[in-house]
């Protein structure tokens, strides 16, 4: 043999020793990486689940003070004919909600939400407005909002909507 042969067979061993000494990931590693993976992405949804929670939440109660403007709106315009047709400067409740009512339609298309709501007026405001939808129910008594979970979510598949005493249907 001579030198040179000597010379490229060690060559040739050299290159055979290093791919010898690369190794990938064997298959335990590579599940154990995945498993990880698994633990870190379901964390990830346990957090994320809390922040739609909150979101659906304000939401609704983003939609109870649209709710209570358009109610408001409505009051007063209604107290406005009522008085400007009346002899007297009074007029009575009834008859604000009456009106209110009569205009109903005008009502949901001014709030332009989807949910359920029943409206009270006193002195020609609105004095309380209970409001449901996507599972919460949001009452607004005259100056705060309470938020609650509600027991069922029947209120988003009906189309009816109540002011006061009187029913509106939006169809």
């Amino acid at each position: 043999m001579s030198l040179l042969n000597l010379l490229e067979e060690f060559v040739m061993f050299e290159k055979i020793r290093k791919m010898k000494n690369k190794k990938g990931f064997t298959l335990v590693e590579l599940i154990v990486v995945l498993v990880i993976l698994a633990i870190l992405a379901a964390l990830l949804i346990q957090a994320l689940t809390g922040y739609i929670d909150k979101a659906n939440k304000e939401k609704v109660v983003a939609e109870c003070r649209m709710v209570v403007m358009a109610a408001q709106t409505e009051a007063s315009e209604a107290y406005g004919t009522l008085t400007a047709a009346s002899a007297s400067s009074t007029t009575d409740d009834a008859a604000v909600m009456k009106q209110m009512a009569d205009n109903g339609k005008d009502l949901i298309a001014l709030a332009e939400v989807k949910g359920k709501f029943k409206i009270t007026i006193t002195d020609s405001k609105v004095s309380q407005v209970i409001y449901t939808n996507s599972g919460f129910n949001v009452t607004y008594n005259g100056s705060a909002y309470d938020v609650k979970k509600s027991a069922d979510d029947t209120a988003n598949t009906q189309d009816k909507y109540l002011v006061g005493t009187n029913e509106i249907s939006t169809k």
